[in-house]
């Protein structure tokens, strides 16, 4: 039988790290070995943020965007200065705040709680489609701008949107948000959906 090598509280802290998406065995050693080697202090400080992420955080009854649990609907909902009849809808949360670095967008939020992928076990019954409906009546909703994620998964969501939305006898603008080839591409290496957009968005010179 093998000898252990490592401490087991190492190792059990490198098998947790490892659980972290898109973080490897070995980066996991790295995380490990630097937490590990850093002060009491700083360790400290991570574990007590790890810990209070549960019960400081939660979702918006509005718009399901994350707000601080103290809140009752998200800051970027209740500010007067946002217009609640232009609401960008996004798969996930994070996605408010790519959106938010740009300066330029001054509407409003709505989270799906992802896309729909059928192999994921993910149907439209998983995302937070009916309250957006609900929204779009009690805000008197102008302007939708579906802005999921330019993968299979995000299209088919955009699409299933608009026909639930169709459906339900409301008329509304609809938008995509325009993509195209990302700066320092070559056409050769951008995949399929991209060049799509792209052509369907081509302006004149």
């Amino acid at each position: 039988m093998a000898k252990q090598i490592l401490p087991s509280a190492l190792l059990d802290l490198i098998e947790e790290l490892g659980r972290l998406p898109g973080v490897g065995a070995r980066t996991a050693e790295r995380y490990a070995y630097f937490l590990l080697r850093t002060s009491t202090a700083n360790a400290n400080s991570l574990a007590k943020a790890v810990s209070h992420v549960h019960d400081g955080v939660k979702q918006c009854p509005v718009t399901f965007a994350l707000i601080d649990a103290d809140q009752d609907v998200s800051p970027l909902y209740s500010d007067s200065d946002r217009d609640r009849q232009l609401v960008a809808v996004v798969e996930e949360p994070l996605d408010i705040v790519a959106l938010e670095r740009t300066g330029q967008f001054k509407g409003t939020y709505h989270v799906l709680g992802g896309a729909i992928s059928p192999i994921d076990g993910v149907g439209p019954e998983q995302l937070h489609i009916p309250q957006l409906v609900e929204r779009i009546k009690s805000d008197d909703v102008k302007e939708l701008i579906i802005a999921t994620n330019a993968s299979v998964e995000g299209e088919s969501t955009a699409l299933f949107l608009q026909k639930y939305i169709t459906d339900a006898g409301i008329t509304i603008e609809m938008s995509r948000l325009a993509r195209g080839i990302p700066v320092g591409v070559d056409l050769e290496y951008a995949d399929q959906i991209t060049l799509s957009h792209a052509l369907e968005g081509r302006r004149a010179l």
